[in-house]
């Protein structure tokens, strides 16, 4: 049971640059933030779980029916994630690339401490095993100051995959696309340092400050780190109604209206663009409609371009009804991973990454998120974002595009490069 109290909070952002740096405190954090982003499926502006009661982290091939366990029985919020590499528990897939961050697999918790703010309403939740705490938790979040963090040292990244050797591995990806075995597949390739030291929190704050998306998250869990600033949902379930929206499709920003314009209805309209986001939409749709009531899956929005501080991109709406006894965990595990990381034919297009790609994605391209005591849930698609190991001192970021029949392995890298640039920004 959770204890309930009601805050109004005069200046939200302030509020929230005081959340995230009293957070900081606790072994295991979640900080989840629309940036005010608008959108039409947003419920909450910020929220935060701190303080772990109980929590799951597995590696097992179970880890689907060890999540569901642990969702059915709590009947509470949990927040956590789920690592790409979970793949390997649904199909008959391996991951044996390299791994310098070593994540687990799946990792949930039940925090003894919510927050939910939703404009100037603060609701904080709770366990009653804590809830003596509320009003000094408050009072100690408004007095903290706000102090710059002092920088981290300035980083060293290195590139895990050359440019040549990146132009050889598209050109072997496009082969198999013109035999065949694949019609689209997301390639990507890593950015990493070596006895990095960086504060977390200052680095999060600059990544998010540069990009305001509508899904950035925050997540520590002892010595593992999340900075992420990303402007994709994976999968959202409110009542009987599932959403997902795949993007693909990416344009760069100008500071000239004129020229912004134009990048915007060049990414409308270009073929390319087009092909590849709707060849994902069908992925999508066909990963819904397992669990989704007969004839209930719709594209509510195709190829409709969504404006961030960094890029434009095309994003697809899809959305699916579902029956109550559906497992909340039973719809996620048919449509992970999301469709826009992988490719089409979904289990081809995954064999042929990690044949291609050096580095195990992790929690790169899998998803952080959460679910509601009622088994509602929302989840982003983790992209955009740097990934920490305080203990060995490894920083990662990874970068990726659509390879498709028309792509040219130049312009594929040089979309890479795009989406790295806020990384590259913050860090050096």
């Amino acid at each position: 049971m959770r204890t309930t109290i009601l805050k109004h909070v005069t200046d939200p952002t302030d509020f929230k640059s005081r959340l995230l740096l009293w957070s900081n405190s606790f072994r295991e954090v979640l900080f989840l933030d629309s940036n005010a982003y608008h959108q039409k499926y947003s419920e909450f502006d910020c929220l935060l779980a701190v303080d772990a009661f109980t929590s799951l982290k597995t590696d097992h091939k179970s880890a689907f029916e060890e999540l569901h366990q642990y969702q059915s029985h709590a009947k509470d919020w949990i927040f956590g994630y789920l690592t790409y590499d979970l793949k390997n528990s649904i199909e008959d897939l391996k991951s044996n690339n390299f791994d310098g961050l070593s994540f687990p697999d799946l990792f949930f918790f039940q925090p003894k401490r919510l927050f939910l703010l939703r404009g100037n309403q603060l609701e904080m939740q709770y366990l009653r095993v804590c809830d003596d705490e509320m009003e000094s938790d408050y009072e100690e979040i408004l007095k903290l100051p706000l102090s710059d963090l002092a920088p981290s040292r300035e980083i060293n990244i290195q590139q895990r995959i050359s440019k040549e050797s990146y132009h050889g591995k598209v050109t072997k990806m496009l082969e198999h696309i013109h035999l065949g075995d694949i019609y689209e597949a997301n390639f990507c390739m890593e950015f990493y340092s070596e006895d990095a030291l960086i504060h977390p929190v200052e680095i999060y704050q600059k990544l998010n400050t540069i990009s305001e998306p509508p899904f950035a998250s925050y997540f520590k869990n002892k010595e593992h780190y999340l900075m992420c600033a990303s402007p994709e949902r994976y999968l959202k379930k409110e009542g009987n109604k599932v959403l997902s929206q795949p993007i693909k499709g990416t344009a760069q920003r100008f500071f000239d209206d004129e020229l912004d314009a134009q990048a915007k209805f060049e990414l409308s309209s270009n073929p390319k663009e087009r092909s590849e986001n709707i060849m994902i939409v069908d992925l999508v749709r066909n990963d819904l409609s397992k669990t989704a009531t007969k004839g209930s899956v719709t594209v509510e929005e195709l190829c409709e371009i969504y404006s961030f501080k960094q890029v434009h991109q095309m994003v697809s709406t899809v959305i699916s009804e579902v029956e109550p006894t559906i497992a909340p965990i039973e719809i996620i595990k048919t449509t992970f991973p999301m469709g826009s990381m992988t490719g089409a034919p979904k289990i081809s297009a995954m064999n042929i990454i990690e044949n291609l790609e050096e580095t195990q994605r992790g929690l790169y391209s899998g998803s952080i998120g959460f679910f509601m005591p009622n088994g509602d849930f929302d989840f982003n698609v983790v992209i955009r974002s740097i990934l920490y190991n305080a203990e060995n001192k490894y920083l990662s970021f990874s970068v990726g595009s659509a390879i498709t029949s028309l792509s040219i392995p130049e312009r594929e890298y040089d979309e890479c490069l795009l989406k790295a640039k806020a990384m590259f920004e913050v860090l050096t």
